[in-house]
């Protein structure tokens, strides 16, 4: 739930709570648990909500038309800016009786493999999550990262005619290029490093390797 953006959950009945054994297993989440909801019923965990979204597996002829986990998310978040939304999850060996389904108003279900679809609480719990942040962020969650960027911001106009200035003047110092008959190099070139994209650090090192080569030309070793 944290993961994803989530922190409200209610607990109907545990059979232990607080747990010692939870707490050790939310490596961080541990204000998820602390501040949990516990309730004696379903009825009573839905108290106050506007929509309710039961999740299982099996498709049943009682209870609301079953939908996929993708499809119902923006439904969900529709709801939830009108009043308090429930996503309402079975235990991990029973999951959902027929009964509490019928408490909710939409049956949704994850589209895993028909022949074995079974899935822990705990994967459910994240999948549904994730569900709901890919579709309230519009497909394109944030994403904060620590890493150092290695891109730099693209090379201006003036910086890349000073290289292709540059790397002329290098190409007939070593007599690469023939400047009465330079024929189509130069084009060639500008056409590769269009391609490119060249950024700032890339025309910076692209000068600098200009540069040493300069130097050795300007001051050859002595043998």
């Amino acid at each position: 739930m944290k993961t994803m953006g989530l922190s409200r959950l209610t607990l109907v009945n545990p059979k232990r709570f607080p747990d010692n054994e939870a707490i050790s297993r939310a490596a961080g989440a541990e204000d998820v648990l602390v501040n949990a909801q516990v309730c004696e019923s379903l009825d009573a965990a839905l108290a106050g909500t506007v929509f309710a979204v039961a999740i299982s597996a099996r498709h049943r002829n009682l209870g609301p038309e079953p939908m996929q986990a993708r499809e119902a998310a923006p439904e969900i978040l529709v709801q939830a800016a009108a009043g308090e939304v429930a996503l309402v999850f079975g235990n991990e060996t029973a999951g959902l009786s027929n009964d509490e389904v019928q408490r909710c108003q939409r049956t949704v279900f994850i589209p895993a493999n028909p022949e074995y679809t079974s899935l822990n609480l705990g994967s459910a719990v994240q999948l549904l999550s994730y569900e709901l942040r890919l579709a309230a962020f519009d497909g394109r969650p944030p994403v904060l990262t620590k890493a150092v960027p290695f891109a730099s911001p693209l090379a201006t106009n003036d910086d890349i005619e000073r290289f292709y200035t540059h790397l002329e003047r290098i190409m007939v110092a070593t007599e690469f290029l023939d400047p009465q008959q330079p024929k189509r190099l130069l084009p060639k070139l500008r056409r590769l490093f269009g391609r490119a994209e060249l950024e700032r650090d890339e025309i910076n090192i692209l000068r600098g390797i200009l540069d040493a080569v300069e130097r050795r030309i300007v001051t050859p070793d002595v043998k």
